[in-house]
């Protein structure tokens, strides 16, 4: 380890101050090297007390790769970035190149987020934006619902940490009270030779605490955060529970009992939805979602059956 990790690992194991000189007989460095390692950790953003007896660890939100990790992601697989242009654009670099087969990417800032479609979105610094790459090497009609399976994940594990009840938005949207707070983006890669899919990145953008005054105007009536202020539980436990919730549901297949919780947890089914197909525009009741993922509409006693990658719903009425 580093000073600064030394420095960490000894503030983060206890609780009392330490003045800046037992700090440096401790590690054995100079109390020069203590005070730049003190603001090394400051800009990371860690929550350090100052006194004239010493230092002291505070409550701190700063994404560690070694708290994410599961026994099906291990440390080694997690990246962590500062600011990146998106870390879906990470990921495909990454299969790419052939850097890794399997891995997540994290970042506390993106530039260039974008959603379906190639949608851009808000995307303040301080959320959770991160991207897991696969490599299912699998024909497409043998991979599993990736996009259905992280929406439960996503579900499940604000549920479980903050009791805060969700519904997912089909296809990919976590909802709270009627308005978005996360969403999720699935892209698959193809070998051309083999047909089969080489890589699969899910994406995933997670407002976790933003004062509502931050998020501009238009948007206030259709985004939130999880917190406004003063989170009682860290990104670090939000983005382990989902990946765990993940992979358990992965390691279950071939039961589907995602899909139930999924279609429980719908905020379309039962609702008037508005969406255009083949350049026409339609409406009707949402009655159901199919074994594959599909939403299914009635729309005036004929049946239209969405795919999630050609349908974009444009509006939705009780």
């Amino acid at each position: 380890m580093n000073t600064k990790e030394k420095v960490l690992s000894y503030l983060k194991a206890h609780e009392e101050i330490i003045s800046g000189e037992n700090l440096a007989q401790k590690i054995g460095v100079s109390r020069t090297a203590i005070w730049k390692a003190i603001r090394e950790l400051e800009k990371q953003g860690y929550n350090i007390e100052h006194q004239k007896m010493g230092y002291r660890l505070l409550a701190s939100d700063v994404i560690e790769t070694a708290a994410l990790s599961n026994p099906y992601l291990p440390k080694s697989a997690i990246y962590y970035s500062e600011s990146v242009d998106s870390t879906m654009h990470q990921a495909k670099q990454a299969a790419i190149s052939k850097q890794t087969d399997f891995a997540l990417f994290v970042a506390e800032e993106q530039t260039q987020g974008h959603g379906r479609f190639g949608r851009s979105f808000f995307s303040p610094k301080g959320q959770i934006y991160m991207s897991l790459l696969l490599s299912p090497n699998q024909h497409f009609q043998e991979l599993p619902q990736y996009t259905v399976l992280s929406a439960v994940a996503v579900s499940q594990a604000i549920e479980q940490l903050t009791g805060l009840p969700t519904q997912i938005k089909w296809v990919n949207d976590i909802y709270i009270e009627g308005k978005k707070v996360c969403g999720i983006l699935t892209e698959a890669m193809s070998d051309f030779e083999t047909q089969r899919i080489s890589h699969v990145i899910i994406g995933i953008g997670l407002n976790f605490c933003i004062d509502p005054s931050q998020i501009p105007v238009e948007l206030q009536p259709k985004i939130c955060a999880l917190y406004e202020k003063d989170p009682d539980i860290t990104r670090n436990e939000l983005i382990q529970l989902i990946w765990q919730n993940f992979f358990d549901l992965i390691a279950a297949l071939p039961h589907q009992d995602y899909l139930q919780i999924y279609r429980e947890k719908s905020y379309v089914l039962g609702k008037i939805v508005h969406f255009s197909q083949n350049g026409q525009n339609y409406s009707g009741k949402a009655c159901a979602i199919t074994e594959q993922g599909e939403l299914v509409v009635d729309c005036n006693g004929q049946e239209r059956v969405l795919s999630s990658g050609e349908i974009s719903l444009s509006q939705i009425e009780n």
